[in-house]
């Protein structure tokens, strides 16, 4: 049989943390932000590059990489995706000419894509319509000391990858 523990303030540990008002208002801030800002992103994305917001992020990321390729299992990690998901994108931009896929030549159990000269001049005519909504729809409304928390708090969440600190 399980023993309950009492917490410090007397309740067991089995018992939720409600949160408090200050605790949901924070709470309800961050998940309008997960939720809602990737829209505000991806709509002049669609509309001016016919890109959704994963597809400009995959293109976005193997053009940065080193010689314009990545592992198509870190690109799904960068990208914000299953391997599934990126693997019919990239499968999509191949038929455009956009990338390239090939095996690993330094362990062959990764696939490598690559992007194209067609698809960097995609990614290069779709990144200031990106930069724009990125600096409307959050950058330009925070200060430098809010823009250096946020920073510091996605950190602290562990949600900001290493990569792109």
């Amino acid at each position: 049989m399980a023993s309950i523990t009492p917490e410090p303030d007397g309740r067991s540990n089995d018992e939720p943390r409600w949160l408090d008002a200050a605790e949901k208002e924070a709470w309800t801030g961050l998940a309008s932000l997960i939720l809602l800002l990737p829209g505000r992103l991806e709509a002049p994305l669609q509309r001016e590059a016919g890109l959704t917001l994963f597809e400009y992020l995959t293109l976005s990321h193997v053009s940065e990489a080193p010689d314009r390729r990545l592992r198509m299992s870190e690109l799904a990690f960068l990208a914000g995706g299953s391997l599934s998901r990126l693997s019919n994108v990239v499968k999509r931009f191949e038929q455009r000419g956009w990338m390239e896929r090939s095996p690993d030549p330094d362990d062959g159990r990764y696939t490598i894509a690559s992007l194209t000269d067609a698809g960097y001049d995609v990614v290069v005519a779709a990144a200031p319509i990106h930069v724009r909504a990125v600096r409307e729809a959050a950058l330009d409304r925070l200060s430098a000391t809010d823009q250096q928390a946020l920073a510091r708090i996605a950190a602290k969440l562990g949600v900001r990858p290493v990569d792109l600190a």
